[in-house]
């Protein structure tokens, strides 16, 4: 039995503790804004928060949660409904295209600004480099982060500066 806290509330799950974290999340609880995309931690689609920290839920096995605080993007929003800064970021900047990354995404955003609240563009590309868009949502992405962090986000389209990848 791995007991853990997921969102605020208490969970208990008597599954193979070497299940993914990802799929205990999916298939058990029934939160499916957490994505699977590559399986092998390498994309970012399945990032949550374990108490705290980004990781990557695909490779995580179900016991690392054990006794641990873990959030989903279903557990970003305020008890009353109202949307996490970082997704209200994401709304006013229009990031999603394909929206398929976007959990992981802003869940890496969130662990960023609670580390760095005022992140320059090299903070942000080293905390979302393992995030990959394949809508090549980048540049928004750099956007809807600096507007959550209060930062002004005029000039932020630099192409060189957008695509982490490139960076």
């Amino acid at each position: 039995m791995i007991t853990f806290t997921l969102n605020g509330s208490e969970q208990s799950l008597d599954i193979d503790s070497n299940t993914p974290l990802l799929w205990a999340l999916r298939e058990n609880l029934q939160l499916t804004g957490t994505k699977f995309g590559c399986g092998v931690a390498q994309c970012g689609a399945c990032t949550v928060h374990l108490n705290g920290q980004a990781i990557r839920s695909c490779v995580t096995p179900l016991a690392a949660a054990q006794g641990s605080a873990v959030t989903t993007i279903e557990g970003l929003a305020s008890t009353e409904g109202a949307m996490h800064p970082v997704q209200e970021a994401w709304v006013a900047e229009q990031v999603p295209q394909c929206g398929y990354c976007q959990s992981g995404q802003i869940m890496s955003a969130v662990a960023l600004l609670e580390q760095n609240s005022n992140p320059d563009d090299a903070a942000i590309n080293a905390a979302m480099s393992g995030n990959i868009c394949r809508c090549g949502m980048y540049g928004r992405i750099r956007k809807a982060i600096k507007r959550a962090a209060g930062e002004s986000v005029v000039g932020v389209f630099d192409p060189k500066a957008n695509n982490p990848q490139e960076a």
